[in-house]
């Protein structure tokens, strides 16, 4: 999957399913190109979210509806996501 392709998926399904006011998403994957972990094809990921609904809920519990959300892309093509909620 090409990295914009799956930035646009990440922002629709995650304003479907959560009310949000802005959603950023960079691609962090450079970071990671020579680590052992690196797999092609998966991406890291940032999330930066502005967002009543989980600034209301503790950091696992926002974190897990956003994984909830993503499963898909999580299996298929997110290596690694990291969450920062303002």
């Amino acid at each position: 999957m090409d990295i914009n392709n799956l930035i646009a998926i990440v922002k629709k399904k995650l304003n479907n399913e959560i009310v949000i006011e802005k959603i950023e998403v960079e691609d962090k994957s450079f970071l990671h190109k020579n680590h052992s972990g690196h797999q092609e094809g998966k991406f890291h990921l940032k999330l930066i979210i502005s967002c009543d609904e989980l600034k209301k809920l503790n950091k696992i519990q926002s974190n897990k509806k956003i994984y909830k959300v993503l499963d898909k892309e999580m299996r298929e093509y997110i290596h690694s996501l990291q969450i920062l909620i303002s």
